[in-house]
């Protein structure tokens, strides 16, 4: 049957039966129908799109977008003159751009003097963080991805000094770490936390080699301590793709990393533990190999907590605010696959599946604001940063 032998859509919303009648369709009113249709479709993306970024009743906070970046990858709120945080925030995209930010108005700066970086697949720009001491020495912290001999690339730790004048810019950047060097773009991991004491903790991904996590020589597949004035010391091993890195009100630190398909992990970080990658996981290889579950008994560190499927963790706060007063203490994780935030609730040692929010995008960082407030970065090329508050009579 052609085309021309069914009902066609009047301009009325009608239907002109085929015969002579139809025949006297001109081709100006054919043209109408497309492009009725075409605009009608226009709005509905639009409407939808609308929805998709509107105001969500179900959520106990409320979302505000205060600014849009190209592949965000880390943020960092920097402190004032006295210990309170400002509202002046560094950004990383994973192309190279350091961007410092005002939360408040939005205004986003270019920060200039920023290293080279190797971006591709996972790797680009890293972390951000400010100094322990940033009121005084103005020193930022910095993991990045460089490219090494023969198409090898690694994670890198750096500090600077951040000037804020009217062209932001680093000074000094000197290097403190560096990643065992090895082929592919995948599982840096490179996130950076402090603990109270001013050490610095970084989380090195295994570089989807498998093996290397259970290496003590090489520094993949670990969580490395590295104390002013020591040689870098490794702290834990057997991690996969660790990324995110924090540490609670009583200075014990957290870990979330990617697992392979399914048994992505919270872990509670001891010194000398071993969590078992690629010797145990609660998920499986990709191929559908089997992986022997984490079991009592078989020498590896078990997770707190563990997803399947997965939800591809990004990043990991541990709230200490007063904001949302119900949460003080509990972990909050990004979900990239999982598009969500996830809440889990920290009881000493121990850990429990609290909530999870469909926030409709890939989360790639989360952070405490300096006044409480809960911020995200959306993942991808216009990732939004968004201010989470407390819905009224929540």
């Amino acid at each position: 049957m052609q085309d021309d032998e069914r009902g066609t859509p009047g301009p009325d919303g009608g239907v002109c039966q085929m015969g002579d009648n139809a025949r006297q369709f001109t081709r100006t009113s054919e043209w109408s129908v497309v492009r009725l249709t075409a605009f009608l479709a226009q709005v509905l993306a639009l409407a939808c799109t609308a929805c998709a970024h509107g105001p969500r009743i179900d959520l106990p906070f409320t979302a505000t977008p205060r600014a849009v970046f190209h592949q965000p990858w880390a943020m960092s709120f920097l402190p004032g003159s006295g210990v309170p945080k400002t509202s002046a925030a560094l950004v990383t995209e994973k192309a190279g751009r350091l961007l410092l930010v005002d939360t408040t108005t939005g205004q986003v700066r270019a920060v200039a003097g920023v290293p080279a970086v190797a971006e591709g697949g996972q790797g680009g720009f890293g972390d951000v963080m400010a100094d322990p001491d940033f009121a005084g020495n103005q020193q930022i912290w910095l993991s990045w991805v460089e490219a090494g001999a023969d198409n090898t690339f690694g994670a890198v730790v750096g500090h600077a000094r951040l000037v804020l004048d009217e062209a932001p810019h680093l000074e000094g950047l000197t290097i403190v770490w560096r990643q065992d060097k090895t082929s592919g773009r995948g599982h840096f991991g490179h996130r950076l936390a402090f603990a109270a004491d001013g050490t610095l903790f970084i989380s090195s991904g295994e570089r989807q080699k498998f093996d290397p996590a259970q290496d003590p020589k090489t520094n993949l597949g670990k969580i490395i301590r590295l104390a002013k004035g020591d040689p870098p010391q490794i702290w834990s091993m057997g991690h996969r793709n660790p990324l995110g890195l924090a540490f609670d009100g009583s200075g014990r630190l957290w870990e979330v990393e990617m697992g392979p398909q399914g048994g992505d992990e919270l872990n509670l970080v001891r010194q000398g533990a071993n969590y078992g990658w690629p010797r145990a996981s609660n998920g499986s290889h990709y191929d559908g190999r089997d992986i022997p579950d984490h079991a009592p008994g078989d020498g590896f560190e078990a997770p707190k907590a563990w997803w399947n499927p997965s939800i591809s963790p990004s990043s990991l706060m541990i709230y200490s605010g007063t904001l949302f007063p119900q949460w003080k203490g509990d972990a909050f994780i990004g979900a990239l696959s999982g598009e969500a935030l996830i809440h889990i609730k920290l009881d000493g040692e121990q850990a429990s599946k609290a909530d999870q929010w469909d926030m409709g995008a890939r989360i790639r960082e989360v952070e405490q604001g300096p006044d409480g407030a809960i911020w995200v970065l959306e993942d991808g090329s216009k990732g939004r940063l968004l201010k989470l508050s407390p819905r009224s009579g929540t």
